[in-house]
């Protein structure tokens, strides 16, 4: 049977192979080295695909970053709204914590890899497919902040999504500053706290 004969779901199947073969071997480079010095080239060699098909499926290496730290990053989300709503009942600071201790985590694995990801989702094409799925997960995130904050009595809707929004950009800075990328994971975390409880202490303390 010629190729043009193919059945699509055999076709699908093995697109599907060839796109997790060249993940998998992006997320190992990546990984190992960092996004700097990596080059799609080794990325196709690894993956066993033809430099041509492999841009078939991203188009750059950025966009090969994107699509592995999109799977990272949606998995930290999932872990920290679990996380945070096992703390129902403790105020605002603490869910919101726990929300974004295993995002933190996540961005900071490979701090490169994870600085660069930010920057591309905020500087670049924004209607670019993988970019458009980081900036969706980036709006889960801000949500469920947003969400968690309205649990506060002293914190009304408006002001929860307000909020959201700043300590989104708190992490952002925390997560992706040069002048903090020696700390420690637990140092970044307690500043970013520290950040949190200071912009939510206005509102109790009016209240």
């Amino acid at each position: 049977m010629g190729r043009g004969h193919l059945p699509i779901g055999r076709r699908e199947r093995a697109k599907q192979a060839k796109r997790e073969r060249i993940m998998t071997a992006a997320r190992e480079l990546f990984a190992e080295h960092g996004v700097s010095r990596v080059t799609t080239q080794q990325i196709a060699h690894r993956a066993d695909v033809a430099i041509g098909t492999l841009y078939l499926y991203a188009s750059t290496k950025a966009e090969l970053l994107i699509m592995v730290q999109n799977e990272k990053f949606a998995t930290a989300i999932d872990d920290g709204l679990a996380a945070a709503n096992a703390t129902v009942g403790q105020g605002a600071l603490e869910p919101v914590a726990a929300l974004i201790r295993p995002v933190v985590e996540c961005l900071r694995e490979h701090t490169e890899n994870g600085r660069t990801y930010l920057h591309e989702l905020v500087f670049g094409d924004p209607v670019e497919p993988y970019r458009q799925a980081g900036l969706a997960l980036a709006g889960r995130l801000e949500d469920g902040i947003t969400g968690l904050l309205t649990r506060d009595e002293h914190i009304d809707a408006a002001d929860a999504a307000t909020l959201a929004r700043v300590i989104t950009a708190i992490i952002h800075i925390s997560t992706t500053a040069t002048v903090y990328l020696h700390r420690s994971d637990e140092a970044v975390l307690a500043d970013i706290r520290d950040q949190i409880q200071a912009t939510l202490a206005p509102h109790h303390r009016a209240a």
